[in-house]
């Protein structure tokens, strides 16, 4: 977790120090930028002051292991469908969602019925046809 308590807090860094220039830089008279950046910094912090809590109770992954092999990870990751068409789908009916906020929203609403099809169909996947279970 080493590597990510890192990260995180190298993005609470970053933000604090550029809501802090930017204050400086705007005399601190727009009240919203700088505000906005310190609280992703916060976020940043916060988020790796979790990752840090939560693995002083965890025992050390293999990850953390600088000298570790791919072998000592063990356990599944997950089923994947590599020859699925339903991602392509719940894409295109998100980008009409977000499309139909910008321009009209009878173009959302299609988006959004599409999206209930695309999310159906995925998650049905293999309940039926060649890949069923």
């Amino acid at each position: 977790m080493k590597t990510e308590i890192g990260f995180f807090a190298g993005i609470g860094v970053f933000f604090v120090a550029v809501g802090v220039l930017y204050g400086f830089w705007s005399g601190w008279v727009e009240p919203v930028g700088w505000v906005a950046l310190n609280l992703c910094g916060g976020l940043g912090f916060m988020i790796a002051f979790f990752l840090w809590a939560v693995g002083r109770k965890l025992p050390a992954r293999p990850e953390d292991n600088e000298h570790g092999e791919i072998e000592e990870q063990a356990g599944a990751y997950g089923a994947f469908s590599p020859y699925s068409w339903w991602p392509l789908w719940l894409a295109l009916a998100g980008s009409l969602v977000f499309l139909g906020v910008a321009v009209a929203y009878w173009i959302a609403a299609m988006g959004m019925i599409m999206g209930v099809w695309a999310v159906c169909g995925w998650t049905f996947e293999y309940f039926k046809g060649d890949f069923a279970h």
